[in-house]
């Protein structure tokens, strides 16, 4: 690492920030809770992606970008799912049945996932490829005494475990209270959770020990981590919202089954997301995929580039709750208009950049900083391949507009026009073309022909509207 300032994280299981110390500076290994492919990802969904996006690249700026193994799962074991692929295909084998209800959604995540600048993680393991794995993990979580079956169901027992519920902070015997102990006359404890579920004749269902059934919700990604990242690795990440009972239960599935005291080392969760002060929901009228923001007028009147609803994203740290708002996203917009667009990232990144984002990502400090370098290369092109590197770190690296024939003759003609405007002094109307234009992202920039002494007028796109 060099001189580089050493990496600290907030880790939600120690709940303090501390320097990150990998198992193996060689293979560092980081999974993320991914998407459930029923229906197109909302834009609460994109958070998770675009901070653990940013600390993928800044993992891999650190450590090299051979030397990082990033886990995102795609969850397609889920109810809904099951019962369409049943419906809708029910002569094909239940994983490919599976595949043709989800892949349509998959396919459009991952094309959002790539115009919000992120780049592929290392694997994208799907839920259903790793039933044997789920399978063995609940076996191992029954000989050891920490899981039983009761009526069609294999159940974790939550006290079985001393310490469980340490990441949420849960007490068990305060968990039980108010719980309606009727609904859950079947299991010892009102905390147990399912790992393995009989399916009825007519429910899609896999076959195990203890019958055809399908997994529970917590065992997949215990299944899928250990599969790809071994039985305790670095980094686990998700939304705050996960952390009960999502997480707990992994952790309580994963310590019991491989005998381990950890199931990560540091656990981080990115915070809440309203929309326009309001909690995102259905009934509340405010619920926005992110494929809508992209490419539909739904959300404020127009569609909305990816780097900026991922800028706008950024401008808050990732512990704290956003309010994904249509001034929010303006105001990324309004800057991104400011930084040059320097093409392909070839320099070093700017230390005050690399500073800012290994203090737990504080990507607020981190745009601050590439603002003022922005301002720099903006100023003196020799700095264009240091901002084009740092601005790569958080993945926002603005690229040149191209425009098409039409556009490109309409913005000449105006800049003829105001030079004929000039040429009368008819300065108000000349202004006013210059205004306009701005307005546009196009800026002009007078000068003098070196042959005839006549004023010549250049334009850019400085990025945004025309």
């Amino acid at each position: 690492m060099g001189g580089m300032p050493t990496l600290k994280l907030y880790n939600t299981l120690t709940r303090e920030k501390a320097d990150f110390r990998p198992i193996d500076p060689q293979n560092v290994r980081m999974y993320v809770c991914g998407p459930t492919v029923y229906d197109y990802a909302h834009i609460g969904n994109a958070r998770p992606i675009i901070v653990f996006d940013v600390l993928f690249r800044l993992l891999r700026h650190v450590y090299g970008e051979s030397h990082i193994t990033y886990a995102r799962n795609i969850t397609d074991v889920d109810d809904k799912i099951n019962a369409r692929a049943l419906r809708d295909y029910p002569g094909l084998p239940l994983n490919e049945a599976i595949r043709r209800v989800t892949e349509k959604t998959e396919t459009q995540f991952l094309e959002d996932a790539a115009v919000l600048g992120c780049l592929d993680p290392t694997v994208q393991p799907r839920a259903t490829e790793s039933i044997p794995q789920m399978v063995e993990i609940i076996e191992k979580l029954l000989a050891k005494g920490h899981a039983y079956e009761s009526e069609g169901e294999v159940l974790f027992d939550t006290k079985s475990m001393a310490d469980y519920g340490q990441l949420s902070k849960r007490n068990l015997d305060e968990q039980q209270a108010g719980v309606r102990v009727a609904v859950e006359a079947h299991k010892k404890n009102p905390g147990d959770f399912v790992l393995w579920k009989l399916s009825q004749e007519h429910e899609p269902g896999w076959e195990s020990p203890w019958g055809r059934g399908r997994p529970g919700w917590h065992i997949e990604c215990s299944a899928m981590s250990v599969r790809y990242l071994g039985e305790v690795f670095d980094i686990h990440g998700g939304g705050l919202d996960l952390i009960f009972p999502h997480h707990e239960n992994e952790i309580a599935q994963s310590r019991c089954a491989h005998g381990t005291s950890v199931m990560a080392n540091v656990w981080m969760h990115n915070g809440f997301l309203q929309v326009e002060g309001r909690k995102m929901s259905k009934s509340e009228g405010n619920f926005v995929t992110i494929y809508q923001l992209l490419h539909t007028e739904t959300f404020g009147g127009r569609k909305w580039p990816g780097e900026v609803l991922r800028l706008a994203m950024l401008m808050t740290h990732y512990r704290e709750p956003i309010d994904f708002s249509i001034k929010r996203l303006e105001e990324a917009e309004h800057l991104l208009s400011r930084w040059p667009a320097p093409g392909e990232a070839t320099g070093e990144a700017d230390a005050s950049v690399v500073a800012a984002l290994v203090d737990d990502l504080n990507t607020v400090a981190a745009i601050q900083a590439l603002h003022a370098l922005a301002q720099k290369a903006s100023a003196d092109a020799q700095y264009l391949g240091v901002f084009a590197a740092s601005a790569a770190l958080i993945g926002v690296l603005p690229k040149e507009i191209e425009l098409d024939e039409a556009v490109v003759e309409e913005i000449d003609g105006r800049v003829r026009a105001r030079l004929e405007l000039l040429k009368t002094k008819n300065y108000a109307e000349a202004d006013a073309i210059r205004a306009d234009l701005l307005a546009r992202g196009v800026q002009l920039k007078d000068g003098k022909d070196p042959e005839t002494g006549e004023r010549v007028t250049t334009w850019e796109v400085k990025r945004s509207k025309v």
